[in-house]
């Protein structure tokens, strides 16, 4: 069994039996604290200092929850919501343990493992600034980018390694990596790592780390294939509990829409022509290719943001979303966990999840941090009885209401409007110019006619005999006996 009281910040603690007959929760319990500032945690001074420097000075729930276990080395389950720190509550405690040390050629001394590409790229651009306040090495290694820039990195020292499994798993078998001296690893969306089959090769690479290294873990839920990663790799854990697995989160509001099928496209339309930031989850690739070309042919600008796309690509249009040049995202739940974007105060479910959890991670995209949001699910008549088990199976307690395209209430909830139906352009990307002077030119003042800057000198006696400098290269082919004369060849 376990036991569950309220700590310092107002958050859970479940903490696993210890040996005996003894109740941990009379034995150990505690008096609820006003919750503690980040210097009152024992983080380093230059990491306090970049804190600060960020704007980030007081610590959401789940950090305060964990830092001081993780700090005092021992390994740590945290369960709370996407948009809940997480990232912060077992990066800061990396980059603790980390301070002080050098890592060595090919051998990082920490780990942190995510699912997918954005998410680790995430990750690293919100742990490479605390890092550098440590002078610490923060790099990641993920699929769709440049293999070598990575081996190349990891040759010359990483400190925290952030990476996908499939992409770090094919550096151990090129020998650009070696795992073993890794004494502190996190492993971040463990659910969604069970639920995309990367389990086998997670731990593949938990067998490669120093054993008796500390572990943490984060997710959304702590059970199934995810208990069985607990017990394999994980000694004595202190499980921290900020939220249950269900949508619980008081500044989100859930909604059911009911449209019919040839309502639905215009609703959908209206939705993405409103103000602020909005997510779109559809399940296919080529549904999000073709809803993003829609409105965008209607005078909405929106992005696509799929599995199928270039690193590059994908790159691009988040940071276009995030910038606010695109206001309407489009995506495959390749977007549902992880990315954090700020002031989305809609996602919309165009096509509604299949289970509870992607539900949860889906709407895990709005009302992040405190902030509110709204959450809309579109359904036709024929899925309202599927949709209702999977939302009470996520603890959402919904609003049900049937709308179409320019209805007071659809206006109301999601702030919709009618497109502009001027197509939006095409956003052209300028190639890249090469660097430095093009391969067989001059590489001089840019071209044009060289300046001779100084007095040409020579060296040595020119002679004819071929025994010194400048001797005439020997000839090896025809030689032209019109050539000099100035008769043209095969003028005759």
């Amino acid at each position: 069994m376990a036991a569950e009281f309220p700590n310092p910040c107002g958050a859970f603690v479940r903490r696993a039996r210890p040996a005996g007959n003894t109740r941990l929760g009379r034995a150990t319990s505690r008096e609820v604290f006003v919750s503690p500032k980040f210097d009152q945690l024992g983080l380093p001074q230059p990491l306090l200092a970049a804190l600060s420097e960020a704007g980030i000075n007081d610590p959401f729930p789940i950090q305060a929850a964990t830092l001081p276990d993780a700090l005092a080395g021992r390994d740590v389950l945290g369960r709370a919501q996407t948009g809940s720190g997480k990232t912060l509550a077992f990066g800061l405690a990396l980059l603790t343990q980390l301070d002080g040390g050098r890592a060595k050629p090919k051998r990082p001394r920490a780990l942190i493992l995510v699912p997918t590409r954005e998410l680790a790229l995430q990750v690293s651009d919100a742990l490479s600034p605390l890092a550098r306040a440590l002078g610490l090495w923060c790099r990641a290694a993920v699929g769709g980018m440049s293999f070598v820039k990575q081996a190349e990195a990891l040759r010359r020292g990483v400190d925290l390694l952030i990476a996908t499994p499939g992409r770090l798993s094919d550096h151990v078998r090129q020998g650009t990596v070696t795992l073993h001296d890794i004494r502190y690893t996190a492993i971040d969306e463990a659910d969604q790592m069970a639920d995309m089959g990367f389990l086998p090769q997670v731990r593949e690479i938990m067998d490669q780390t120093d054993p008796t290294g500390q572990r943490l873990l984060f997710s959304a839920t702590l059970d199934g294939d995810v208990d069985q990663l607990i017990r394999q790799y994980m000694k004595n854990p202190v499980t921290h509990s900020v939220a249950p697995a269900t949508a619980s989160v008081t500044t989100m509001d859930h909604h059911v829409l009911l449209v019919s099928r040839e309502d639905k496209p215009n609703v959908v339309a209206e939705m993405a022509a409103r103000e602020g930031r909005t997510i779109m989850f559809v399940r296919t690739k080529h549904h999000v290719d073709r809803l993003a070309t829609r409105l965008r042919s209607i005078g909405v600008n929106a992005g696509a943001l799929h599995g199928g796309k270039a690193q590059g690509a994908r790159t691009r249009v988040l940071t276009e979303f995030k910038d606010g040049h695109t206001p309407v995202l489009i995506a495959t739940d390749v977007a549902a966990r992880g990315i954090h974007v700020d002031d989305v105060s809609l996602v919309v479910h165009v096509d509604p999840p299949a289970d509870p959890k992607d539900y949860l991670h889906r709407a895990g995209r709005t009302a992040r941090a405190g902030q509110s949001g709204t959450v809309v699910t579109l359904i036709t008549p024929d899925q309202r009885n599927s949709v209702r088990r999977m939302t009470d199976r996520a603890g959402v307690r919904a609003r049900n209401l049937r709308v179409r395209p320019g209805d007071a209430e659809l206006i109301r909830i999601t702030g919709a409007r009618t497109p502009s139906g001027e197509p939006v352009p095409e956003r052209v990307i300028e190639p890249r110019r090469p660097k430095g002077p093009r391969s067989g030119g001059f590489k001089g003042n840019g071209g044009g006619h060289r300046k001779f800057n100084g007095e040409r000198k020579f060296s040595g006696e020119r002679k004819r005999d071929g025994s010194g400098q400048g001797a005439s290269r020997p000839f090896r082919g025809k030689r032209d006996s019109n050539r000099g004369t100035g008769r043209k060849v095969g003028a005759e």
